[in-house]
Parts: C-alpha cells; sequence; structure tokens
C-alpha cells in the first residue's frame, strides 16, 4: 500500500469514490441520493496538502481529509472504496493522518463519525465523546 497526496486532476475521482463509500452505508443514502451535493472535496484541500490517498496496486482505495484547528487536527474525512473495505486501508490513512498532523506540529484529536463506523474508530484508539448533528442526522464526536 501507498499513501501519497492528492493531486488536483483527481478531484473529481475522490468524489465518486466518496460517494461509493458512502451510498454503500445504509444509514445515510436516503438523504445522499436526495442531496447528492453533499458529496463534494473543495479543491483547495487538495492543493493544501490536506488530502491523503490510499493506493493499492497502483489504484486509488481510499482518501482520508486532515484539517488543522487552532493546535490539532481533525480527520474531517475518511473513504474508503467498497472494494477495498476490511483490508486494513481505513487503518492506514488513520495512521498516516496522524503522522502527517505531527508532521504539521498537530495532536490528531477529532473526527465526526457515522455510528456505523465507531467500531472501526475505537479500534483506532478513538473513544466516544458524545454526539453532534450533522446535515443529515446524529454523528459520534470521537477523540483520542
Amino acid at each position: 500500500m501507498r499513501i501519497r497526496p492528492a493531486l488536483p486532476e483527481e478531484r473529481l475521482e475522490l468524489e465518486e469514490l466518496q460517494r461509493r463509500a458512502s451510498l454503500a452505508l445504509n444509514e445515510y443514502r436516503e438523504q445522499l441520493e436526495a442531496n447528492p451535493d453533499a458529496i463534494f472535496l473543495p479543491a483547495e484541500q487538495i492543493e493544501r496538502g490536506q488530502v491523503m490517498i490510499a493506493e493499492l496496486d497502483g489504484r486509488v482505495a481510499g482518501f482520508a481529509v486532515v484539517l488543522a484547528e487552532r493546535d490539532n487536527a481533525e480527520l474531517d474525512g475518511l473513504f474508503v472504496d467498497p472494494e477495498f473495505w476490511r483490508q486494513g486501508v481505513g487503518a492506514a490513512l488513520v495512521e498516516a493522518a496522524t503522522q502527517e498532523a505531527r508532521r504539521r506540529g498537530l495532536s490528531l484529536l477529532t473526527v465526526v463519525a457515522s455510528p456505523s463506523a465507531r467500531d472501526f474508530y475505537e479500534r483506532c484508539g478513538f473513544t466516544t465523546e458524545g454526539t453532534t448533528e450533522t446535515r443529515f442526522g446524529p454523528a459520534l464526536k470521537m477523540s483520542r
């Protein structure tokens, strides 16, 4: 597996990956189908080096978005193509995001996650701090 920064010309491909990953879960499928504009990856995040890609066999398997918040960083998005689920891609992206935050002098501390992702993030060292409202309903606020 190779982790690398996303390239500007990959934005649309990453949005399609996000769409596939998001629609593969029942939690928000109906809302996402009714609001296709919710799948959007700002070009500025790629240009600023905030988007990291995981490749397997030369194919984009997933990506993570790390945003700086004061002295800390937030995992703002983590999407793995369903074809590559349960192959360590998500965990590798969390680890790479943690290392990238450290490289920037920050700590990767928070993530807002769907309830179905709770076990995954707990295995990655996050604990649930409570819930928060998102555009499509309640989500978990997790930290480490």
